[in-house]
């Protein structure tokens, strides 16, 4: 990107990924530099304004960790897994949890990194974490009844779907409404796959 910025007679200098020329700045650092040092943009959240969005959410819980550190726990969740936001740390770094969802890449933990997450993306993060991880809803239950076998499964934009053995037959709903039934689990797994679902 080029600002339109002249710096005739200033010699080209380096600040992170900052560069000044005598034709202007190109950048692609989440912040510029002056050569005076003043900070002229920042777009990485400081650890407090990481804090103040994560604690915007009644349903999570900070739990306070060594070395500074913060997770926030959702106690309601229906799984094992409990941490929404791991290790957010003094230093902006942090990770959220988001290996239950289809959006996301994540680490073999099912974490991603959001030290360079804006307000509004952290936001979406963590909202889909915790939609991920929310016990099953009413319709959910009625239609599971003694289901011998039930599984979740967890697609884009946070939909999710219940696949559910029975007479037979493997059977997927989106709430109360029958989506589709399968002969078998291999066929059912497939199409969810191909549409981007994923489980637990």
């Amino acid at each position: 990107m080029q600002m339109g910025l002249q710096m005739q007679g200033r010699p080209p200098f380096r600040s992170g990924s900052a560069v000044w020329n005598p034709k202007g700045l190109w950048y692609n650092s989440w912040i510029i530099m002056l050569a005076d040092d003043e900070k002229v943009g920042s777009f990485m959240l400081t650890f407090e304004q990481k804090l103040s969005v994560i604690e915007s959410f009644p349903e999570l819980t900070r739990k306070d960790v060594s070395l500074g550190r913060i997770n926030f726990h959702y106690e309601e969740s229906g799984y094992d897994k409990k941490i929404v936001v791991y290790h957010l740390h003094p230093n902006g770094n942090g990770f959220v949890y988001a290996g239950h969802t289809a959006d996301y890449a994540t680490d073999e933990r099912g974490l991603v990194n959001i030290r360079d997450y804006s307000a509004e993306e952290l936001r979406k993060l963590i909202r889909a974490s915790i939609q991920s991880l929310a016990p099953k809803t009413s319709a959910e239950q009625a239609v599971s009844g003694d289901a011998a076998e039930e599984e979740r499964w967890h697609g884009p934009n946070g939909q999710t779907l219940l696949l559910i053995h029975e007479d037979e037959l493997w059977y997927l709903y989106a709430g109360l409404n029958l989506e589709s039934a399968f002969e078998t689990y291999e066929e059912a797994a497939r199409y969810l796959q191909e549409e981007g679902f994923k489980r637990p």
